[in-house]
């Protein structure tokens, strides 16, 4: 491959954020005019049935011309999840076999690990 085809693969500038199974890149590169523009891609790892792992990755391009649009609702949905759902990660529910509970009325039971201030689980660290 040629110096010119090379450079249109360089990334200018790279960050990543780890996130669990997720991996996220945020790369800028350069167009073949000598723009920038932005990939965005998540990596998921995943498991085989023998243990091995592999990955699977899914990529976002986004240009300068559309730099504000995105931004105008990626801050219009955050702050909906936000204000909606609060900050609070109720990571069970990212388990695979995480299964909703109900009470006899048919509302949802609190669980183990679940954000209840009044309820309280004594644990004994001697044993540790």
């Amino acid at each position: 491959m040629s110096d010119k085809g090379m450079m249109e693969k360089e990334e200018i500038f790279s960050k990543v954020l780890r996130a669990g199974r997720r991996t996220y890149f945020f790369d800028v590169r350069s167009t073949r005019a000598d723009d920038y523009y932005l990939t965005i891609t998540e990596s998921k790892k995943f498991t085989n049935d023998d243990g091995s792992f592999y990955y699977k990755k899914h990529k976002i391009y986004l240009y300068k011309e559309d730099f504000d649009g995105f931004r105008e609702i990626l801050e219009e949905m955050t702050d909906f999840i936000i204000n909606e759902k609060g900050e609070e990660v109720i990571s069970e529910r990212h388990q695979k076999d995480f299964k909703r509970e109900y009470d006899e009325d048919g509302t949802e039971k609190e669980t183990a690990g679940s954000s209840n201030p009044e309820k309280f689980t004594d644990v004994s660290f001697d044993d540790i």
